[in-house]
Parts: C-alpha cells; sequence; structure tokens
C-alpha cells in the first residue's frame, strides 16, 4: 500500500513539473492526449494557403501539458530564391510583441513599482493636462456642393478637457483614446510625428499633448503604436533601464529567447523571412515598412522579430501560469488577472465585431466561444500581428497554438485553431 501510494504521489510530482519544463521538450502526441493523424490536418491547411498563392509558407507549433506535439515548416520563406522555410526562421512580430510589453509591465506591477490605476502623469508628467478631441458639426447650408475634383477636407475640430487622466490599464485595454484613428490622431501625426531615429525617452512624453481620440475609459478603439510604445517608456521609467535591456534580463534570458530582439543582427538576417502582401491575386516582395525599420526606437507596439521555438517559451510560460524551466515570471493570478475581460462589453458590443470576445491586458480573451465562432476553450486568450502571426493560450486544454507567417491573413488563423483543436483526443 505504502509502495502503491509512494508511486501516486511521484506521478503527481512529475506531472507538475511537466508544466515547467520548456516546451521546446519534444513528446509523441499520444502521450498528452492528442492524435498525430488528425494533426497532419494542420499541414494539409497551411498545404492548401500555400497551394492557391495566399502565403509563401508557415511554421505552426503546438504544445500540450508542457510538451511540443507539433513543430513544423512549410513552404518557402523566399519565393525568389526558392528557399524553404526553416524552423528557426526569423519573423517581424508586429503586435504580438504587445503580450510581451503587457508581460514587462505586470512584472513592474508584481514588483509594487507601478499599478493598473496609475495615472500615466505618474511617470510621464506631459501627460497630466490631456486634451479630447471633438469634431465640430457643419452646419448644412443651401448650396451647390463642391466642385468635382476638389479633395476632401478633414473635418475640423476642437478640443475639451479630459474627464479623468489616462491609466495603465487604459493604455494596455486600447481603451485611452491616444492615437486610435480618431480625430485626435490626425492631430497627432502633425503635432507629434513619429520618427523612427528618436527614442522612447524624446518621443513618448511629446505625446503628452496629442488630443485623445475620445474621452478615456469610454471606447474600445486600436491604439497600434502609440499607446503601447508609452507602456514601453514607462517600463523604462518604473525599471531605470532601456526597454530592451528590460526585456532582454527580465524576460528574454530567463526565458532562453536567444533570437528575439527589436531588430535582427547582421549574422540573423539569412534567417528573417521575405515579406510579402497580396496585390491583384498575387503575391509581391515588399521591404520592411518604414514604422518597423528602427534600432532606437523600441517599439512595444509592434517591434520585435522572433522564432517560432523563442516565442512558444513565451506563451509557455503563460500557459503554465507565469513559469518556465524553474523560473517564475508571474504569480498564477496574476496571469489570471491579464486574461480576464477588463473592458465589460466594450469590445463586443455596438458598433463591434468581436461577439462573445473581451479583452484582457494586452490580449484578446475568449468568453463564449458559441457565440464567437471560435474553437478555442472560454478563457482562452492571444492575440496576433499585421503579417500574420498567430498565438493563443488555453489553459483548460493546457495549450499553445503558434503560426507563424509573413502575409496578413485572418481566414488562415481561424482554421489553423480548427485544424490543432480537433486533434485534441482526451
Amino acid at each position: 500500500m505504502a509502495h502503491s501510494f509512494s508511486r501516486r504521489r511521484l506521478a503527481v510530482v512529475l506531472a507538475a513539473l511537466s508544466l515547467t519544463a520548456a516546451a521546446a521538450v519534444s513528446g509523441r502526441p499520444e502521450d498528452v492526449g492528442l492524435s498525430s493523424e488528425r494533426l497532419q490536418r494542420i499541414n494539409e491547411t497551411v498545404q492548401r494557403y500555400i497551394d492557391s498563392g495566399q502565403i509563401t509558407g508557415a511554421v505552426t507549433m503546438v504544445s500540450r501539458k508542457g510538451r511540443t506535439a507539433h513543430f513544423e515548416a512549410h513552404g518557402l520563406m523566399d519565393l525568389e530564391s526558392k528557399a524553404p522555410m526553416r524552423k528557426d526562421a526569423i519573423f517581424r512580430m508586429a503586435s504580438m510583441s504587445k503580450p510581451v510589453t503587457g508581460v514587462a509591465i505586470l512584472m513592474l506591477m508584481e514588483d509594487g513599482k507601478v499599478r493598473l490605476t496609475d495615472p500615466v502623469s505618474r511617470f510621464i508628467p506631459e501627460f497630466k493636462n490631456t486634451k479630447v478631441a471633438i469634431v465640430k458639426t457643419a452646419a448644412v447650408s443651401p448650396g451647390a456642393p463642391p466642385a468635382a475634383g476638389t479633395p476632401p477636407r478633414d473635418p475640423e475640430i476642437y478640443t475639451v478637457p479630459a474627464e479623468r487622466e489616462i491609466t495603465i490599464r487604459d493604455l494596455m485595454t486600447h481603451t485611452s483614446g491616444l492615437e486610435s484613428g480618431g480625430a485626435g490622431s490626425r492631430e497627432g501625426a502633425r503635432m507629434s510625428p513619429r520618427n523612427t531615429s528618436s527614442t522612447l525617452a524624446a518621443y513618448v512624453p511629446a505625446l503628452g499633448v496629442v488630443p485623445l481620440d475620445f474621452q478615456p475609459g469610454t471606447q474600445w478603439r486600436y491604439s497600434a503604436l502609440a499607446g503601447i510604445e508609452t507602456l514601453g517608456r514607462i517600463v523604462e521609467v518604473a525599471s531605470g533601464q532601456t526597454f530592451d535591456q528590460f526585456l532582454k534580463a527580465r524576460l528574454f534570458d530567463p526565458l532562453g529567447m536567444k533570437d528575439t530582439a527589436f531588430y535582427p543582427t547582421d549574422d540573423r538576417m539569412p534567417r528573417v523571412v521575405t515579406l510579402y502582401e497580396r496585390k491583384d491575386g498575387k503575391l509581391s516582395r515588399t521591404e520592411t515598412p518604414s514604422w518597423l525599420a528602427t534600432k532606437t526606437l523600441f517599439s512595444g507596439g509592434g517591434g520585435l522579430w522572433s522564432t517560432p521555438e523563442d516565442y512558444m517559451q513565451f506563451a509557455q510560460m503563460l500557459v503554465n501560469g507565469g513559469v518556465l524551466n524553474g523560473k517564475r515570471l508571474l504569480s498564477p493570478r496574476t496571469v489570471d488577472l491579464m486574461a480576464s475581460n477588463h473592458v465589460g462589453d466594450l469590445y463586443s458590443g455596438i458598433g463591434q465585431r468581436q461577439h462573445g470576445m473581451g479583452f484582457g491586458l494586452t490580449v484578446e480573451v475568449v468568453l463564449d466561444n458559441v457565440a464567437a465562432n471560435r474553437r478555442e476553450s472560454n478563457g482562452s486568450f492571444g492575440w496576433d500581428g499585421a503579417f500574420g502571426t498567430h498565438f493563443w493560450v488555453d489553459r483548460k486544454e493546457q495549450l499553445v497554438g503558434l503560426l507563424m507567417v509573413q502575409e496578413s491573413n485572418g481566414q488562415l488563423m481561424r482554421d489553423f485553431e480548427n485544424a490543432v483543436m480537433q486533434a485534441i483526443v482526451e
């Protein structure tokens, strides 16, 4: 009886330890409740998109219960040279940089150096007296319409004081109104132009004079760069390190993310996947966009470059509740907080298309997978990037799905999710 108890206890301990192991440890899919045969449907799904000329290639990864059950490279990383896709290829992560920034803020929150409720002005005084842009309503007057060929003019605006200061939580949930595509954003491009040869320390304080697009906390509107770049500057002020130094010391090195950075070094350039865009039904080679081509403006909103294996370490840490390889970066309760809906129905309500979804701290959250028409479990969270990268963390299934491509294709993301989830057989 004692021997039986010891074996059971050992099995429990080993299962717990497996959750802190690196996702790079491969395992037989059947050992973690996945079907090898059904996982082949991921390859078939991706190949359909390659054959139809929608993407050049991809890398796909799936981990479950701390084990990598699927890791495949598909197609080409460069059409012209016919270079095959490689598993250690480097991708422009674009907005999949945002959850990394979110984790950095949460680490500082656990350190006691920031609070989600802190006004941004606590760290960047220029945000103390923000204004909100209001579009003037033009009186309708009789008479002839503007002459043909006259370019439309941007509507005139005036500003009113913000009813409250924007907070760290507002920035993390895209409810701040800072450069989120409205009337204030147009003024921002004129008043505080984004200079890629600048730094966060020089650029972000200038955003304090930009009129907000709406009163803080009243809408969900995506702030593609400025909102999360402001968080990056808050990390610098609160930690006393530049943003890239903080991420390397506190996240990348502990997680073994050896190829993740804000720009690829010369020796890594041969592994960078070529960027393409779809024009007239064909894929056309395109250069790295100017907003990303910088070695000084460390953009937490969209600036990271990474490999599939590196990013899987980050995601595996989250699915494990904040720990990987015996190194704890966050507490499980903080991961719970990150993956909670912080915006009520602002993300899924009137005028929004994300039914059944919520928004957490830099991540999208599945609240009702039936209403959302999504295959992930309720409570799953993740995000994607403008160039087609996508990941999600499903803590109920102890699963991470990771898709790396360099062509934007939202339908592929959904089809990939389906191919992964249908392979779970326990």
